[in-house]
């Protein structure tokens, strides 16, 4: 079974899969987001269901609904505090959105991001990108002086490479602190960080790695692959991201194929087993971020939870996949 496991080298510890809420970017369905849409009272469920079985942590980004997502949170927390539907508060984690900005702006909108939380201090605030106009010292300065204001207790980073995430890390050092995460893309169709040295730097820094997109846009789910036609239901945005064509379909047949395989074998859906082996595959190094925009979904992705994959059928995902 997947018990909490620490944050980097920090204080906090985490449960193997937090609740990503990218889709909570639009407060109702008629609303447009290159994110996601999804209810008001929906977003209440599925926070309340993954909370109260097994997750203990929320990710959420200033860019997401430009707050948002972060309100959705900050409000559904409070209700579920006032009711006393959990044991202890979540962890949160959230990001600054340096695109085009200036270190500045991270010092400038972290109580815009406390306001919409609901929180005096956010867990986890990560560099959402490598792409501020300020160097990274003076971002690492900016987030280091949010941690002296209590504001913020551990510094992340999202997107970066290995050099950069190395850099981040030596320069949290010198303030007497350490980077908690890098956030990155990472699933069993997109092993890159396996590749390009982030994890294994990740590794030998004790920097925890967290995955976003784990089931790479819903493909790593089978649903694609038992309803091809229901592709033409997916937004342009969504395709592009994760490359969800015919092509890629019959590529990965023989991917879905094993996954079909264990998930009988172990009485679990496909992207349980998906899943499971991003947050067993490298040890207590990586957690996973799983979206929902259903309650069946949060329902599905808490399960991913209760079981463990054998080291044979991780390695045996391992070589099908390395070859796609």
């Amino acid at each position: 079974m997947n018990k909490s496991r620490q944050l980097g080298q920090t204080d906090l510890y985490l449960s193997p899969l937090g609740l990503g809420t990218w889709q909570y970017s639009t407060k109702n369905s008629s609303g447009t987001s290159m994110w996601g849409n999804t209810e008001t009272e929906t977003v209440y469920e599925i926070i309340k269901h993954s909370l109260q079985n097994g997750m203990n942590w929320i990710d959420t980004a200033e860019i997401y609904g430009n707050g948002t997502s972060e309100t959705f949170i900050g409000e559904v927390t409070q209700r579920l505090q006032r009711e006393e539907a959990l044991a202890t508060n979540p962890f949160i984690a959230s990001k600054w959105f340096p695109l085009a900005r200036s270190a500045s702006s991270i010092t400038k909108t972290i109580d815009d991001r406390l306001e919409y939380l609901q929180i005096p201090t956010i867990d986890l605030y990560q560099i959402h990108q490598p792409t501020s106009r300020s160097s990274l010292r003076k971002q690492i300065e900016a987030m280091v002086s949010l941690a002296e204001q209590h504001k913020v207790k551990q510094i992340g980073v999202s997107n970066f490479s290995a050099k950069q995430m190395v850099k981040a890390h030596h320069l949290l050092q010198e303030y007497g602190m350490t980077l908690a995460s890098n956030q990155v893309k990472y699933n069993l169709l997109h092993r890159s960080p396996e590749k390009n040295g982030t994890l294994e730097a990740a590794k030998e820094l004790g920097i925890t790695i967290i995955a976003y997109s784990p089931l790479q846009q819903g493909l790593l789910t089978g649903r694609f692959h038992e309803q091809p036609e229901s592709l033409s239901k997916v937004s342009r945005f969504r395709k592009l991201q994760s490359n969800l064509t015919t092509k890629t379909l019959q590529r990965t047949e023989p991917l879905y194929q094993e996954l079909k395989r264990l998930s009988l074998n172990y009485g679990m859906t496909i992207s349980q087993i998906s899943l499971n082996w991003l947050i067993n595959a490298q040890g207590d190094t990586v957690l996973a971020i799983p979206g929902a925009s259903k309650i069946q979904q949060a329902q599905d992705n808490v399960e991913a939870l209760n079981f463990d994959l054998s080291n044979s059928d991780i390695e045996r995902l391992n070589r099908i996949s390395a070859g796609l």
